[in-house]
């Protein structure tokens, strides 16, 4: 490439000077010469005509034709090989003589209307040149001269003259510049070649050189001689430059020699640590597979017997017991229930140190989350006498995209830690936005849990978030735990895109802080909250508490109403006296250390200045409750104040009544309501017992297995309640409910999805399409007594209310989390979900049998490619519900499983594994023995 290069430079800067100057100078003579040639014609035409001129003058003064004839033959015969014609014309512009007669003559004649030429002219064309010249009568014998004393016009000759000679002349004189400047050129390009010749034929060879010295020749040396003086440095250079590889090159080989020895003894050295560390490793996996498998062996024999521990105490507390032997049942109660949270956290973190724990990405409502968590754990707050306080800044987003689930397991952890190391003052959890990026729906959703409890040294503070950790080996004793909460929120945090960080000072309270990345959902969740309404709202506030005082005040702003807050209840009243404005709402806070007595006071002097006076009560005490309603309080809402709750009271102003406050009762009274429902539900098992323990509710219960039936019996028939299940074959649920409310344009009876699937997107698309309410499987009887209290509430109040405890809504995460190794059907259960009716749980035992034969053909139709993703996914939701209501319980979740993968548009290939494993638990379940075990 140098070498090219090198050549073209010289080519051009040796042949382009010459070529330009040549060009110029040849341009400039081939001009100048034409020039010359064309006024040398021109001087040589003049120089003619001018004697003729003279000579013409005697013969045209006496019109002698043949005198003038001849001096013009005589001239042209000397000048004919310029000359092409001559003619002589008079006075006036007529022809009077002419050498020859030629087609052109009328060129050489004046034009008319233009005066004859007093003097010598030359007109020039590109091919001949035309030279007019006077006669004038100037010889002293001339008449005029003699009368007039002045020369007198006698008329004009013209001749042409053609350029061909000097055309000749031009051209030859062109082509001999060409020719020099050629020439010009060859010269250049031999002199350029010799140059060129002589400097890059030894750098070539240098080049060869330097190239097999890359190779590694390093012996190999420029022997060119007598180089010009550039040439030969550059060839002394190479030379020393091989010479110093070569030098180098022998170096190198000495110290690499010593280095493969070196390194051969240290490589045999690391082949003995590898093979130590492979055993290591081996027996390391081994010892962590024994460890998963027995955390599952424990979790099933622990959970097995905790299982019946809680549902055994739970139904003897609706049996007659004195007050003693509740307390022991209710102190059992407690102890299985803190015995298997230990063992969720012990899964739980399992799980997440083998990377096993997948977080869901939906959308949830924000605040109904966190509201769910903090009332659960307030009542904890209020055995300790410590005040919960939650702290929603207002620009924080009611919906975002994430694991519901899991971030109240984040809040429940770190508001409970908190609860659980405070022995007096409060625990405030505040909820902000931070780092509003450029996108409007991505945002950082910070959380702190603030509490003013035994604090930490910050020595102290890493082994907080180290698994069976705690800050001091005491705690444990003190307060209890296993010390993997935190670990367990840490990786949770984590998962989520965020992290933990704590700020602790001994003896003063710590603050747990987390931030997580968050999008803002982009669909409405939650019912709509009456913000027009509240806006034009002026509400009086008194809290004593600071903290709660400001989460009011931002719960102001969110919720768009005025509120105005007072330092003292003093202030309060005199403004409430001076403003006279008795439908303004007034929110009086009471403390934990506040006497009720003077609580009571205070409402009674509030009273008589607003109808709507709303209490925030520390304790659900309805004893406590009945005071302050009689004092003159509108509601009592307990702390913290939950928004739906004080929006729906701001707006409401009708007073609480006593009969509408919940009653307490050792033994619950069963009592069936008058209403009509009607279950629909293709899997018979399921449908027996849908009516089985809707028998035990309400006073008639109708039943079909399909849509269409379930459209004739809404027309032959007036149902209160119907209970719809979703996917049927034929007319599904949703498209049934359609058709009913568009048949019967006057319908209003409340139809409610019952339904395998239970996540919050579920529940939140059937809601929108027809359905009323949601009811998940397995059915539990708190879940549809709830059901047949929201839908029902006018004909429930017809009869005595259910005065019966029930206990809280599992969470959902029971129906999420796979729990390997589980027996292939749980009899305990089986009974549970039969509403203990022994005789029922062995006739849905016996009809989901009888449907297994067709199930594992289908599934195997499914492996074999005979089946679609469609079709598998029905009858995979079929055997889902149909195991919903017995104990196979393994089998259920397994196809749970499968089912949401074919949901997320799984191929059924892809679930291959799990699709044997199932039909490896139908064969089981198939040959399993009817008996029950209490027989």
């Amino acid at each position: 490439m140098t070498k090219y290069g090198l050549r073209a430079r010289v080519y051009t800067l040796t042949i382009l000077p010459t070529l330009l100057i040549g060009i110029l100078l040849a341009t400039y003579f081939i001009s100048n010469r034409n020039q010359q040639l064309e006024q040398f014609a021109v001087q040589q035409g003049i120089d003619v005509i001018e004697p003729l001129a003279i000579a013409s003058e005697f013969g045209l003064a006496r019109h002698s034709r043949e005198r003038v004839k001849e001096v013009i033959s005589i001239n042209r015969r000397k000048q004919s090989s310029q000359i092409h014609s001559i003619a002589v014309f008079t006075l006036d512009n007529q022809l009077f003589v002419t050498g020859t007669y030629h087609n052109s003559l009328g060129l050489l004649q004046v034009p008319k209307g233009q005066a004859l030429p007093t003097t010598t002219e030359v007109i020039e064309h590109d091919e001949y040149i035309i030279v007019r010249a006077p006669i004038w009568a100037d010889s002293e014998d001339s008449f005029s001269r003699y009368t007039t004393g002045r020369p007198e016009l006698l008329g004009y000759i013209a001749l042409r003259m053609d350029k061909e000679r000097a055309l000749l002349m031009q051209f030859r004189d062109t082509t001999i510049a060409i020719f020099i400047v050629l020439l010009g050129v060859l010269l250049s390009i031999l002199f350029a070649y010799q140059l060129v010749r002589r400097a890059t034929r030894p750098i070539g060879k240098m080049v060869q050189v330097v190239d097999r010295i890359r190779q590694g020749r390093l012996d190999t040396r420029v022997t060119e001689k007598n180089l010009p003086g550039e040439l030969d440095m550059l060839k002394n250079g190479i030379n020393a430059m091989a010479k110093s590889l070569a030098e180098y090159h022998e170096e190198m080989h000495q110290s690499i020699d010593q280095a493969t020895g070196d390194l051969r003894e240290t490589l045999e050295q690391i082949e003995i640590q590898n093979i130590e560390l492979d055993m290591a490793k081996r027996e390391a996996q081994q010892a962590a597979k024994m460890k998963s498998e027995f955390l599952a062996n424990m979790s099933h024999e622990l959970r097995t017997p905790l299982n019946g521990v809680l549902g055994f105490a739970r139904q003897l507390q609706k049996t007659p017991l004195n007050p003693e032997q509740r307390d022991f049942l209710q102190t059992i109660e407690n102890s299985a229930t803190n015995l298997l949270s230990i063992i969720n956290d012990i899964l739980d973190f399992s799980k997440l140190e083998a990377g096993q724990l997948n977080l869901e990405r939906i959308a949830f409502h924000l605040l109904d989350t966190t509201e769910e968590v903090v009332t659960l754990l307030a009542q904890s707050g209020r055995d300790k006498q410590l005040e919960l306080v939650l702290d929603v800044d207002p620009d924080v987003p009611e919906g975002i995209y994430g694991d519901p689930l899991r971030y109240q397991q984040v809040l429940t952890n770190l508001i409970g830690n908190a609860l659980k190391f405070t022995e007096h003052g409060h625990v405030i959890v505040h909820i902000s936005t931070q780092h509003q990026g450029l996108s409007s729906e991505k945002f950082q959703l910070h959380v702190s849990i603030h509490d003013s409890g035994i604090g930490i040294v910050q020595e102290q503070q890493e082994q907080l978030f180290q698994a069976f950790r705690q800050a001091d080996a005491s705690i444990s004793r003190h307060y209890g735990g296993t010390g993997l909460g935190l670990v367990i929120t840490r990786k949770l945090v984590q998962q989520m895109g965020g992290d933990i960080t704590l700020d602790s000072t001994p003896g003063e309270g710590s603050t747990f802080s987390f931030t997580i990345e968050c999008d803002i959902a982009d669909i409405a969740l939650g019912d709509p909250l009456p913000l027009e309404i509240l806006a034009q709202q002026s509400v009086y506030l008194f809290e004593p508490m600071p903290a709660t005082c400001q989460s009011l005040n931002h719960l102001a702003k969110r919720l768009k109403f005025n509120l105005i807050s007072f330092d003292s209840l003093e202030d309060m009243l005199q403004a409430l006296q001076t403003s006279r404005c008795s439908n303004s709402s007034v929110i009086l806070g009471a403390s934990i250390e506040q006497p009720s007595q003077l609580l009571i006071e205070q409402v009674a002097q509030v009273t008589q200045y607003t109808d709507n006076l709303l209490v925030g009560v520390v304790d659900h005490d309805s004893q406590s409750i009945r005071q302050l309603l009689h004092a003159g309080a509108t509601h009592c809402l307990v702390k913290p104040l939950q928004y739906r709750k004080l929006a729906a009271q701001l707006i409401d102003h009708t007073p609480l009544k006593e009969s509408q406050l919940p009653l307490l009762a050792a033994n619950p009274i069963m009592s069936h309501y008058p209403i009509r429902v009607l279950a629909v539900d293709d899997n018979p098992a399921n449908l027996k017992l849908l009516s089985t323990m809707l028998s035990a509710r309400v006073t008639q219960v109708d039943s079909c297995n399909s849509g269409e039936q379930a459209l004739q019996m809404v027309g032959e028939h007036h149902y209160d309640l119907i209970l719809m299940d979703i996917q049927m074959p034929g007319m599904d649920g949703i498209r049934t409910s359609a058709v009913i409310r568009q048949t019967y344009r006057d319908f209003t009876t409340p139809i409610v999805a019952v339904t395998a699937h239970a996540s919050a997107a579920d529940r939140r698309r059937l809601l929108g399409e027809q359905m009323d309410d949601y009811l998940s499987k397995p059915i539990d009887e708190d879940d549809l007594l709830e059901v047949i209290h929201r839908c029902c509430p006018t004909l429930i109040n017809k009869v005595p209310a259910m005065l019966s405890l029930t206990a809280p809504p599992s969470s959902e995460s029971d129906n999420l989390i796979v729990v390997s190794d589980e027996p292939i059907y749980d009899w305990q259960l089986a009974l549970m979900r039969a509403a203990k009716n022994q005789t029922l749980a062995e006739e849905m035992l016996s009809m989901l049998q009888d449907t297994l034969e067709l199930t594992q053909i289908q599934v195997q139709q499914a492996l074999d490619g005979e089946l679609d993703e469609s079709q598998l996914r029905a009858v995979i939701h079929k055997l889902h519900g149909g195991c919903a209501y017995t104990g196979a319980v393994a089998i259920q979740r397994l196809a749970a499983l499968i089912e949401t993968q074919l949901t997320e548009q799984q191929r059924a290939e892809q679930l291959e594994p799990e699709l044997l494993e199932l039909l490896d638990g139908i064969e089981q379940l198939k040959n399993y023995d009817r008996a029950p075990p209490w027989r």
